[in-house]
């Protein structure tokens, strides 16, 4: 990701994801490397996948955890299901394995998106927890944060 396809990322999103990314957003995605990558098709932009590695407390507040957060991932609707979300996927599971210490792969999906969560399940990520009130400005407000182990990835 460059200045010169940062657009490309902006009008990729706001056709495939309800919710709007500020400048500060697409401004930080210029420092994520490979962690932020267009995705083509005959030359032309389709899709799109941005992460980060979060790092969380762990339920007992025992000490923290190193967890690779994918803020986006999409394709153009008349792509879907040629195997790009896939192709995303093991770009991921790349970077998870090569960071170091990272346990596990984790996103939010919208309850009502249930293409989204029908990917992520064959794809064997598993629903986590409901967080009510994640998103801001649309309905339905509540998200599914999914999850998948590191461990889980084939080899």
């Amino acid at each position: 990701l460059t200045h010169h396809n940062l657009k490309q990322l902006k009008v990729i999103n706001m056709a495939i994801f309800p919710v709007s990314y500020n400048d500060k957003f697409y401004r930080d995605l210029l420092d994520a490397g490979d962690m932020a990558r267009l995705v083509y098709f005959n030359d032309m932009v389709v899709g799109a996948v941005c992460a980060r590695v979060d790092v969380v407390s762990n339920s007992k507040n025992t000490g923290h955890k190193r967890k690779l957060y994918i803020m986006t991932l999409g394709c153009l609707a008349p792509y879907r299901r040629l195997g790009i979300g896939c192709v995303m996927l093991q770009h991921i599971y790349m970077i998870a394995k090569r960071e170091p210490n990272v346990e596990s792969i984790y996103l939010h999906v919208q309850v009502n998106n249930e293409e989204a969560l029908q990917f992520y399940k064959k794809n064997n990520f598993r629903i986590v927890q409901e967080v009510p009130n994640y998103y801001k400005r649309i309905e339905p407000s509540t998200a599914y944060e999914l999850e998948k182990l590191v461990s889980d990835i084939e080899k």
